[in-house]
């Protein structure tokens, strides 16, 4: 924890409640382009296309077209939930031998795996996997979506065209990315400036330097007239694979045609009174399964006590996850590239959708005939081979993605979180503080949370009781630390709630740009 940090600041957010509709976002303007998709006679899911693409242009170093992830979606007629699977895999081509071992170590991005030549599963063209976010987002409103999609796509190319506004948040992520950017040509020109960070905008000048998206503008003009099968099969993704090759990558047209999104059957969770839906296979979904399972043996007096148990069942979920799944521990440290939004309209459907490009910036490396920064999925594997999860060709990536819904004590509820590796511990937590504790959301997303992100250390937030902590430390190693805007030390929740006809929504208070935004009259 850095010694500077303010010990007295607190950095709280306002619940967002209302008869009608919620977007939660990691950006406002994504959340509001949600919201007024509800207020013009939207579905849950047209909101969950408008916030997907406008949070690619305006967090492109967190999420975009070129990468994946995954959704879970209520519908209240049918009171059903539908787990829809968008995740990134391998190219075909992909050749194992290009990615030796360099024997200097582990590799110091988001997972320790043994370090590679040149950290080619890390960045550059190499580390780009089959992105599947656009045909996620297009599956989901082909079954339910109401309005046109191209409307839906509007608000983010009339970002793009303005271009993102480089305030002292952008500023200050794009800053430490500074000379990874400007390894690639065309991720310098999109996001430095004479090789160096934008400036921030200033009051005392009054100047304001915005990046220019026109090119990722005219994708996306493309994908709101012909939908993902421009990417997934068309000229744009012919020309997206083009320039992965181009810049020594695999990425083919087939491999796009064929990594399509699927709905798949979700994981059912019981717990006490409550029932989760999580995603199934290669996500974080069965890890918050397993933790459940062993909390639900505890018992919970209070949520300060119940932090040893939340250490135990999370050191134990991520021991099944370990050994059966192969993604080794993370890089705390290392800053993720994922995004989350939360979404319940009137009539009461809900969705909760994690997108992600990997890491922070993804590969490093922009698409100049389509202006998308690209993912570095192929990270995901373990370059080791013959291990659970060994890099390969035309392999599904694993996911730490965890978008979940829940339903006690007559109140239904949406959540997930962005923080790779964090993600299923916080989702745990809040899972816990909402139907163990019956919390409203503000009072579970100001709760202070432990990080349990592997099987050997505890991560704890100092305003835990010293009690507490004392007994975590009998647990595991704890280091203690402050919440911050940055670096996030835990992951960034965003949830909706619905109880009866009210509906609320909230994000993590220390998210800079998140905000909850409800459907105007």
């Amino acid at each position: 924890m850095s010694e500077a940090l303010s010990r007295t600041m607190e950095i709280r957010k306002h619940v967002v409640e209302t008869d009608r509709g919620v977007v939660a976002a990691q950006h406002r303007q994504a959340a509001e382009a949600g919201a007024e998709a509800l207020r013009a006679g939207g579905d849950a899911v047209d909101a969950a296309v408008a916030c997907s693409f406008v949070l690619g242009v305006l967090e492109p170093w967190m999420s975009g077209p070129a990468g994946g992830g995954a959704a879970l979606h209520w519908r209240a007629d049918t009171g059903r939930a539908h787990a829809l699977n968008f995740g990134m895999r391998a190219p075909a081509a992909l050749r194992i031998e290009d990615f030796p071992l360099s024997g200097e170590g582990v590799a110091d991005d988001l997972f320790p795996w043994d370090r590679v030549v040149e950290d080619r599963n890390v960045m550059g063209a190499r580390a780009v996997a089959v992105p599947a976010l656009v045909d996620g987002v297009e599956a989901a409103h082909r079954r339910w979506g109401r309005m046109p999609w191209a409307e839906l796509v509007a608000p983010a190319i009339a970002a793009a065209r303005r271009g993102l506004a480089i305030d002292w948040y952008a500023a200050l992520i794009i800053a430490g990315a500074t000379r990874d950017l400007a390894r690639d040509p065309d991720a310098a020109a999109l996001f430095l400036t004479g090789g160096q960070w934008p400036r921030a905008f200033s009051w005392a000048v009054g100047t304001e330097d915005r990046l220019d998206q026109s090119r990722m503008a005219d994708s996306l003009d493309i994908l709101a007239r012909e939908g993902a099968a421009a990417l997934h099969g068309g000229d744009l993704g012919a020309a997206l694979a083009r320039d992965v090759r181009d810049k020594g990558g695999y990425l083919g047209l087939d491999d796009l045609a064929r990594n399509r999104a699927r709905f798949e059957t979700p994981l059912a969770v019981p717990y006490r009174d409550a029932l989760f839906h999580v995603m199934p296979g290669l996500t974080a979904g069965p890890t918050f399964a397993r933790a459940m399972e062993d909390l639900a043996a505890e018992t919970l007096s209070g949520p300060d006590s119940a932090c040893p148990a939340y250490a135990r069942a999370l050191i134990a979920a991520y021991r099944d996850r370990l050994g059966g799944m192969g993604a080794d521990g993370e890089i705390s440290a290392a800053p993720g590239s994922t995004t989350h939004f939360s979404v319940v309209d009137r009539a009461g459907n809900m969705v909760a959708h994690t997108q992600t490009l990997l890491s922070l910036f993804g590969a490093r490396v922009v698409s100049p005939a389509t202006g998308l920064l690209l993912n570095n999925g192929i990270m995901w594997f373990d370059p080791v081979q013959g291990r659970p999860n060994s890099l390969g060709p035309d392999r599904p990536c694993l996911m730490n993605v965890c978008p979940a819904l829940g339903h006690a004590g007559g109140r239904r509820f949406a959540l997930g979180a962005a923080g790779g590796r964090k993600i299923v511990g916080a989702v745990t937590q809040l899972a816990s503080f909402l139907t163990d504790f019956g919390m409203d959301l503000e009072a579970a997303f100001a709760r202070p949370r432990i990080d349990v992100s592997g099987t050997d250390r505890i991560i704890a937030d100092d305003r835990i009781p010293g009690a507490t902590l004392d007994e975590l430390r009998m647990v595991a190693p704890v280091t203690v630390t402050r919440k911050s805007i940055l670096p996030y030390p835990f992951a960034c929740p965003s949830g909706v709630l619905q109880e009866a006809t009210r509906r609320s929504g909230v994000t993590e208070p220390t998210s800079a740009w998140g905000d909850a935004v409800a459907e105007q009259d």
